[in-house]
C-alpha cells in the first residue's frame, strides 16, 4: 500500500497488532500530516525565497492558515513596514526615507495620486537629473528611477514616476506568487485569434508608421485632462482626424493609462491613427481614475453632467469629517478597485493608532497614510478606517443607488463589477457631443460592456437609446444590465450577446440590417495584461485577457466597412 516500514511498525506500536482498520487509519493519518508538513515547508521555502524571515513567514502562516497566500502576503508586508517604520535615532538622517517605502507600495495602483508633499518639494518644471536624485534619495534604485523617467517622460511629476515604479514593484511581487509551471498555455481558441490579430496587423501596417517609431512610449499629459475638462479653463475645441477616422459610425476605446511601453502607440495605430485623449477622473468626482480613451468624436460643444458629483472626500462622505485626523491629508482617493481593504487590516491599523493618546508618531502616520491610500480607506470611527461599501463605489462612479445590488450579486462580485467600469460622468462629458446629433436616439454597438457605464451615460444625457447590442462576458455583468434597462422603463430594444467572438460578420450584417446600421461602438477591452491589481501576467496587447482589444479592432472594421458599403 505504499506506507514505509518505520511508519507501519510505529502505527503497530500504537494500536496492537490485532485491529487492522486502527492501524490502517494511523497510517493515513500520518502519511496526510506528513503531506501536510511537505506543503507547508515549500510555502515557507516561497516566502523565504522573497526576502522574509522564516521567523516571520511561521507567524503569518500561524495567524492566517497555509492556504490563503495573499493573506500571508499582505500580513509579511506590513511586517515589513511596520518594522522599517520604527522610530529612527535623533542623529539619523532625515532625508532618508527609503525603508518604508518598499514594503508598504507593493500593490499596482497604476491611478494613485498621493497628493502628497512631494509635488510641492519638488518643481514640476525640475530637469531630469534633479528627478533622478530625488527618486534615489527617496529609496528606490538607480535603474527604478531611470526606467520611470525614461517610460514616463521628462516632464513627469515626482508623484506620477512614483506611481509607475510601485506599480513596477507590485508586478514583481504578484509575479513572485505564479510559478513557472502555473502559466498555462493558452487554449487552441487564442491560438485561433493570435493567428488573426498577426492577419490584421499585417493588412493594417501597409496604411500605419513602421514599428521602430510606434515603440516610441506616448508620454502621459500633466495635469491629465485630455482636451479640456469642465473644471480647468485650457480646452482644446478643435483637432484633426485622419481621413479614415472619420464618422459616423463613431467610435469610443478605452483603457488604463499606463499601460507599458508601446501599447498605447499600438491602440493608437490599430485605432485609425487617432491621438489619444487621456483624462484623470479625478476632475470629475472625488475619486482618481487615469485612462486612455480613443475616440473620432467632435470635441466642441462638449458639456458635463448636472449637477455636479463631489469633487473631495469630505463634500462625498461628509459624516467622516468628525473622525478625519489633521495628519491625514488626503482630499481625492485613489483609483477605485475590484478588491477591498481585509478586516485585519484595518483591526491592525486601530491597534496602532490606539497606542497613542495625541497623534501618532511620523513613522506610524506614514504606514497607516500608506495603507489608507492603497485600499481608500475612510475614517468611520476614532482610530476606525473602514473600506468603501458598495453603494459608496456606485455614487463615485457615477451609477444610480443600487445599480448593482440584489438579484443574487455577492458583495465581492459587486466590488469586481464596479471595479472594472467606466466613470460615467467622464465618458457623458465626452459623449454629450451626441445630443444634438442624434435627437431621435442612437444606435449602440456596446462591446465588453461590464455594467452598462457607456450605457447609463448616455441615458443621463438624455440620449434615447433606440437599440443596444450588448456584448458582455459576464452572466452577472448581463444581468446587472437587463435589470437597469428594465428598471429605467427603457422604450428600445436590447440584445445580449455572452461572447465578442460570436460577433462575426454574417451575424453583423444581420444587426446592421435590422436596426439600420449603429452609430456608436463603444468599448473598453479588459485591462488584466496592461495594469491594475488584477493584473496576472504583464503580456501586453499580447495577453489572453487584453489580446481581445483586436476583436474591438475586427467588429469596429466590419461595422465601418458595412456602413460605407450601405451608403
Amino acid at each position: 500500500m505504499g506506507f514505509s516500514k518505520e511508519l507501519v511498525a510505529k502505527a503497530i506500536e500504537e494500536n496492537g497488532e490485532e485491529n487492522s482498520n486502527l492501524i490502517l487509519e494511523a497510517l493515513l493519518q500520518y502519511s496526510a500530516s506528513t503531506s501536510a508538513s511537505s506543503s507547508n515547508s515549500k510555502l515557507i521555502d516561497h516566502f523565504v525565497g522573497m526576502g522574509f524571515s522564516e521567523e516571520k513567514v511561521l507567524k503569518a502562516i500561524q495567524e492566517n492558515g497555509d492556504e490563503n497566500t495573499d493573506s500571508i502576503l499582505e500580513t509579511l508586508l506590513t511586517y515589513s513596514a511596520l518594522e522599517n517604520s520604527a522610530p529612527m535615532p535623533q542623529n539619523a538622517d532625515s532625508g532618508n526615507c527609503s525603508s518604508d517605502s518598499d514594503g508598504s507600495f507593493l500593490d499596482d495602483f497604476s491611478d494613485f495620486d498621493s497628493l502628497s508633499e512631494t509635488e510641492e518639494i519638488m518643481n514640476p518644471d525640475s530637469d531630469e537629473e534633479s528627478k533622478l536624485l530625488y527618486l534615489t534619495k527617496m529609496g528606490y534604485s538607480e535603474a527604478e528611477a531611470s526606467t520611470a523617467v525614461e517610460r514616463c517622460g521628462p516632464d513627469s511629476s515626482i508623484a506620477e514616476l512614483t506611481d509607475f515604479i510601485c506599480a513596477a514593484q507590485m508586478a514583481k511581487a504578484a509575479d513572485a506568487l505564479y510559478p513557472l509551471e502555473d502559466k498555462k498555455p493558452f487554449d487552441s481558441n487564442h491560438k485561433k485569434r493570435r493567428h488573426m490579430h498577426y492577419d490584421l496587423w499585417k493588412r493594417k501596417k501597409q496604411m500605419k508608421t513602421p514599428l521602430d517609431e510606434a515603440d516610441d512610449a506616448l508620454h502621459l499629459p500633466n495635469p491629465m485632462i485630455g482636451f479640456g475638462v469642465p473644471t480647468e479653463s485650457d480646452l482644446i475645441t478643435e483637432r484633426k482626424l485622419p481621413e479614415a477616422a472619420i464618422g459616423p459610425p463613431y467610435f469610443y476605446y478605452e483603457n488604463v493609462a499606463l499601460a507599458p511601453k508601446g501599447v498605447w502607440s499600438t491602440i493608437s495605430r490599430f485605432l485609425y491613427d487617432v491621438e489619444p485623449e487621456f483624462v484623470d477622473s479625478k476632475y470629475f468626482c472625488a475619486a482618481a481614475r487615469k485612462r486612455g480613451y480613443v475616440h473620432n468624436l467632435p470635441i466642441e460643444n462638449r458639456f458635463p453632467l448636472l449637477p455636479f458629483p463631489p469633487r473631495t472626500i469630505h463634500e462625498a462622505f461628509p459624516l467622516t469629517r468628525k473622525w478625519w485626523p489633521s495628519w491625514d491629508s488626503r482630499t481625492k482617493l485613489n483609483c477605485l478597485q475590484t478588491c477591498i481593504g481585509s478586516a485585519k487590516l484595518t483591526e491592525r491599523i486601530r491597534k496602532a493608532l490606539e497606542q497613542y493618546e495625541d497623534e501618532p508618531p511620523l513613522s506610524v502616520q506614514k504606514y497607516v497614510l500608506d495603507q489608507c491610500r492603497k485600499w481608500n480607506l475612510v475614517w468611520v470611527g476614532r482610530n476606525k478606517g473602514a473600506p468603501l461599501e458598495p453603494d459608496e463605489v456606485e455614487m463615485l462612479l457615477g451609477f444610480p443607488r443600487n445599480h448593482t445590488r440584489g438579484g443574487g450579486i455577492s458583495r465581492t462580485d459587486r466590488y469586481k463589477s464596479l471595479g472594472n467600469s467606466f466613470q460615467v460622468d467622464t465618458v457623458a462629458y465626452h459623449l454629450s457631443v451626441l445630443k444634438d446629433m442624434f435627437p431621435g436616439g442612437i444606435n449602440l454597438l456596446s462591446l465588453f460592456s461590464g455594467i452598462g457605464g457607456a450605457e447609463v451615460a448616455l441615458h443621463r444625457l438624455g440620449i434615447p437609446l433606440k437599440n443596444v447590442v450588448s456584448v458582455e462576458k459576464s452572466e452577472v455583468n448581463r444581468n446587472i444590465v437587463r435589470s437597469w434597462w428594465e428598471q429605467t422603463n427603457q422604450r428600445g430594444t436590447l440584445i445580449d450577446i455572452p461572447d465578442v467572438q460570436e460577433l462575426n460578420a454574417d451575424r453583423l450584417e444581420q444587426l446592421m440590417d435590422r436596426f439600420g446600421g449603429f452609430d456608436l461602438v463603444v468599448g473598453g477591452s479588459p485591462c488584466n495584461n496592461l495594469a491594475g491589481s488584477n493584473r496576472h501576467h504583464r503580456d501586453g496587447l499580447e495577453g489572453k485577457e487584453s489580446s481581445l482589444f483586436f476583436d474591438y479592432c475586427r467588429i469596429l472594421d466590419l461595422v465601418r466597412c458595412m456602413s460605407a458599403r450601405n451608403q
